[in-house]
């Protein structure tokens, strides 16, 4: 690790053109946003009454038909509204429910696609978004190691050509079942894209600016999240919305598929034992930042000789690749995978019971959505400001107190806590969880090392889709076991506490190269100090390697 920070100290360390570089990769984020912002909004479900069951009303109705039936028992209806046929009612934009004003085929949206996905077929809902989210869980797990076997670009790449062309198929489709097939590879194809530019990003930056560019990257992706409802006022129709993000993936292709703009990055280069290729991508690096790559100095190597280039490749002919089963065979850092991904499932399965809280009980789709969008924005600026001044084990532990604390009083106070009360606890539940679920990505990156830094993320990035996999799967079942859910995470949260503590703290450090430099990462005391050895009684004596 020593080696490698000194040969990219000689080719101008984190000057101008990592710099813009790094700048530059924000820009995709918005797509990013885009394309995470459209679920909600093709699933947002629109205000309806299903049609009564005869066989279910009383005898004075059941001799009623249409507009009279539907007068005479929407006021009355109860638990036996969502077991028959559906018919959407428009009602006046004062929101008063005493009469309808017209009727219509049920959709899930005024001009959205033409399938019944109400009443009696609300359960493709559910099983649409949990389709979405299976594609990122695979796409994460799956392309993750694809960065650590064909890298970080060609991953890149050949993501960006499967979203455009994918994306532009969900346009096209014709029934229920091809959508939801398209959404599941859609959404492996942007975990992908995702995750490549998370990983070069940060590998190019160095330990002062990692959280910067990180966070910053965070809030181009909520601009996107931002301007899609505006998009969607715009088209006015879901194909052509789909069709215009598409189109927004392909420019980026045209743009960033350029390797001047998208070169693969050095770190994995110089890990894997490819040192020819890594010289090329430092050697311009050096010239566009202003530094001599021949110039040599006491402190360090001239890039030209690439004395280190050529130690770090000897005696390995072949790229050397890794699998990320080797952690098995070490002592800390699968230990530091394992708990940041426990933290990932909590952050992404506890999201739903504060949206649930915060949600009055006919929603209005805008509602949510920015309010979702705006606590993740506030969550960004202030892990920008906390996470290099107090380092990232004291935010992620205070994050996960907060969560797990305004989780149990949300469960054991719902009949207890006024109203006002229980908003508050929501919104610092839901600001919490939005918090640690971008501190875990970056302290895994951090923490875990560069030849197997792509599948480690993406195992950690994917429980965070499992856990809101979740939700979805509770409404299933008309969120009969939503209940069930919440006690199932509150007390996973008040668990993650303990986990926590045995994380190092990886402020300031540069990136661990190998399995070895990252087995070397011990936790150290929350006020400071030397790492030394875990003596748990649970876990086996790891040793803490000098």
């Amino acid at each position: 690790m020593e080696s490698e920070t000194r040969v990219l100290r000689a080719a101008g360390g984190f000057g101008r053109a990592r710099r813009l570089l790094a700048a530059a990769s924000w820009l995709p984020c918005v797509a990013l946003g885009l394309a995470l912002g459209s679920e909600p909004l093709l699933t947002a479900l629109p205000a309806h009454h299903c049609r009564p069951d005869p066989a279910l009303l009383p005898p004075a109705l059941r001799v009623l038909r249409g507009p009279a039936l539907l007068d005479a028992s929407v006021p009355r209806l109860g638990p036996a509204r969502a077991r028959s046929p559906c018919l959407l009612l428009r009602y006046p934009e004062s929101a008063s429910r005493a009469r309808p004003n017209g009727t219509r085929p049920c959709t899930t949206a005024a001009r959205g696609p033409p399938w019944n996905l109400v009443c009696e077929d609300g359960w493709k809902v559910p099983l649409e978004q949990m389709s979405h989210l299976l594609g990122w869980l695979l796409g994460c797990v799956l392309l993750g190691a694809g960065c650590d076997w064909f890298g970080r670009r060609a991953v890149f790449v050949a993501s960006l050509v499967l979203a455009t062309g994918l994306g532009a198929s969900e346009a096209l489709a014709a029934s229920f079942p091809a959508l939801l097939a398209l959404r599941l590879l859609h959404g492996g194809a942007l975990a992908g894209f995702s995750l490549a530019l998370y990983l070069a990003r940060l590998e190019l930056c160095d330990p002062p600016h990692r959280l910067v560019f990180s966070v910053a990257a965070g809030l181009f992706s909520v601009l996107g999240t931002l301007l899609l409802p505006g998009l969607a006022l715009l088209a006015q129709d879901w194909r052509l919305l789909q069709g215009l993000s598409a189109l927004v993936t392909g420019l980026l292709l045209l743009f960033w598929g350029c390797p001047p703009l998208f070169p693969e990055s050095p770190r994995w280069l110089l890990a894997t034992g490819q040192p020819a290729r890594a010289r090329k991508i430092l050697w311009h690096f050096a010239e566009a930042g202003g530094a001599d790559p021949e110039d040599s100095s006491e402190d360090e190597s001239s890039l030209a000789t690439a004395t280190e280039l050529d130690m770090l490749g000897a005696g390995s002919p072949q790229p050397q690749y890794h699998s990320i089963l080797e952690l098995r065979h070490t002592c800390i850092a699968w230990r530091n995978g394992l708990i940041l991904g426990f933290s990932s499932l909590i952050c992404g399965g506890i999201r739903a019971s504060f949206l649930r809280s915060l949600t009055p009980s006919e929603p209005a789709f805008y509602q949510p959505y920015f309010l979702g969008a705006g606590l993740e924005a506030v969550a960004t600026v202030f892990l920008l400001l906390t996470g290099d001044r107090w380092g990232r084990r004291p935010v992620l532990l205070l994050g996960t107190l907060v969560m797990g604390l305004a989780s149990l009083l949300l469960l054991a106070g719902t009949q207890y806590l006024p109203e006002w009360a229980m908003w508050s606890l929501s919104v610092l539940g839901l600001l919490a969880s939005q918090a640690v679920s971008a501190l875990s990505s970056l302290f895994a990156a951090e923490v875990l090392p560069t030849v197997t830094r792509g599948a480690g993320l993406g195992l950690v990035l994917g429980a965070g889709f499992l856990g809101q996999a979740a939700a979805p799967l509770a409404d299933l079942h008309g969120r009969r076991g939503f209940f069930l859910h919440h006690v199932v995470f509150a007390s996973f949260a008040i668990l993650a506490l303990l986990c926590v503590l045995l994380l190092p703290e990886s402020r300031g450090r540069g990136l661990p190269a190998s399995v070895q430099d990252a087995d070397r990462l011990c936790r150290s005391p929350l006020r400071g100090g030397r790492p030394r050895p875990d003596h748990l009684p649970l876990l086996p004596p790891t040793p803490c390697p000098q």
